[in-house]
């Protein structure tokens, strides 16, 4: 089997992220400091730095890639997760460590960055390079579909479409009426004369015994067997084989993330972006609570009870835009521009939604995430319940977010026409979240805090 390349891809990838973390590192030490710098902390930090990256990429199995899986994105979204992990470690080693004060922030800063860029850079050059090898007809798997079914074509014109992937159709093999052995025989005769990588078996078309004997002809011709299930019927729910005790079955994700691994890179996503706006944003966070102070009457925060995930109550914190005596005038919706509960010094705070800010401590506390539905007032939720109690339970699935596509596109939701076009957005979002698809609503928003046109 071919599988010459995908070994040594991992390997140069984790040498040359040995290589370019420590590159980064003496370059760092270098400019901000000298080299060799005096202090021999840094000949300690450079090595845990080396044994991090180690057991990090070893633990979560950051380098082997399957020829399926060789894509830009799934080769930087694991070297992220990677990069994420070791910032957070690293930090935490130097804020409980007596000896951190001794460390340079800036050392760490430019050698981290340097990884980023240098490590991106790299691993974008050497998928690509890979890519164009193959679709210059190198370095080519063969396959041989067994069997005949819906799902044998589609997965033939996939292959067709995607030729960086290098896989090569030799052929289909449909038993017949003959002796057992004697077809066998053939099909293996096939295997030697196509010198195919992969058997693909339709097991919609296929007996258990002949599956059988297809795997131990795969274990004496080297060749891996692949199993295509029909499950048309519900691929977007994310099906996989799991075992109960020795029974296959085949079990259906009802939840919003395709695995716990993508629920656990949210929450670090989480973690980590809260925890750099709170500390870069801590002079924000100052003049506005002083400016609220100030220019109005009360306390700097206001908090009110919402709907979280599965429908648990929990409090939201924001700057007060309000007057303290606005429940008064019992209106249950912001009435935009015009509203006659907002201070002077909110309306600004709305338009740039700093009011928002203090919703990271949310997140950090685990009650909401930096993107997802917005949590919703126990009027706005009693609404939605009635109107389409299905649908708005799906939204319950997930935390409330700091801002969401429903809030970006429809803004504040003060009838229930806009309740319900805010859902839809939402639930959108559920079918096409991503770290990545994250990162883009968090850039609209800051677009939308700079240009001041929050609603």
């Amino acid at each position: 089997m071919k599988q010459y390349y995908q070994g040594r891809l991992a390997a140069y990838s984790l040498w040359i992220d040995i290589i370019l973390l420590n590159l980064g590192f003496g370059l760092s030490t270098y400019v901000m400091l000298g080299y060799p710098p005096a202090d021999d902390i840094y000949l300690i930090l450079q090595m845990a730095l080396n044994l991090l990256w180690l057991g990090l990429t070893y633990f979560l199995q950051t380098y082997p890639l399957s020829r399926l899986d060789l894509s830009v994105q799934e080769f930087l979204g694991r070297f992220f997760k990677v990069i994420v992990l070791l910032v957070l470690i690293v930090a935490a080693l130097l804020f409980f460590s007596k000896y951190g004060a001794r460390v340079s922030r800036l050392v760490l800063f430019w050698t981290i960055a340097n990884l980023v860029l240098s490590g991106s850079l790299v691993r974008m050059l050497m998928v690509q390079a890979l890519r164009s090898f193959r679709q210059a007809g190198h370095n080519r798997s063969g396959y041989i579909m067994v069997g005949n079914c819906d799902m044998s074509q589609e997965l033939r014109n996939r292959y067709e479409a995607r030729k960086d992937l290098g896989m090569e159709y030799r052929g289909t093999f449909e038993f017949s009426e003959k002796a057992f052995e004697e077809e066998f025989a053939q099909l293996e005769d096939r295997l030697e004369a196509t010198k195919a990588d992969y058997l693909y078996c339709c097991m919609k078309s296929l007996t258990p015994v002949q599956i059988q004997g297809i795997i131990g002809l795969g274990e004496r011709q080297r060749v891996q067997v692949r199993l295509v299930p029909d499950f048309r019927g519900f691929l977007p729910c994310q099906a996989k084989m799991v075992e109960h005790d020795v029974v296959p079955v085949i079990e259906v994700s009802t939840k919003p993330y395709v695995n716990e691994q993508d629920e656990m890179a949210k929450r670090t996503f989480d973690l980590a972006f809260s925890a750099v706006v709170m500390v870069l944003g801590a002079p924000v966070f100052g003049v506005v609570a002083l400016l609220v102070k100030l220019l109005s009457p009360g306390p700097v925060f206001f908090k009110q009870e919402r709907t979280g995930r599965w429908g648990q109550l929990f409090y939201i914190y924001k700057f007060r835009t309000m007057y303290t005596d606005a429940d008064k005038m019992g209106l249950q919706h912001s009435q935009g521009n015009y509203d006659p509960r907002v201070t002077p010094i909110g309306r600004i705070l709305r338009k740039t939604r700093l009011d928002e800010l203090p919703q990271f401590i949310n997140v950090m506390r685990g009650e909401m995430s930096v993107v997802g539905p917005r949590p919703l007032f126990r009027y706005d939720v009693d609404m939605l319940m009635r109107a389409d109690p299905t649908q708005f339970k799906r939204l319950l699935t997930v935390k409330p977010g700091v801002t969401s596509i429903g809030q970006l596109t429809v803004g504040y939701a003060d009838s229930l026409t806009l309740n319900l076009a805010r859902m839809r957005h939402d639930l959108g979002y559920l079918r096409k979240y991503s770290i990545r698809y994250d990162l883009q609503l968090i850039l609209k928003t800051m677009q939308v805090m700079v240009e001041g046109r929050g609603k």
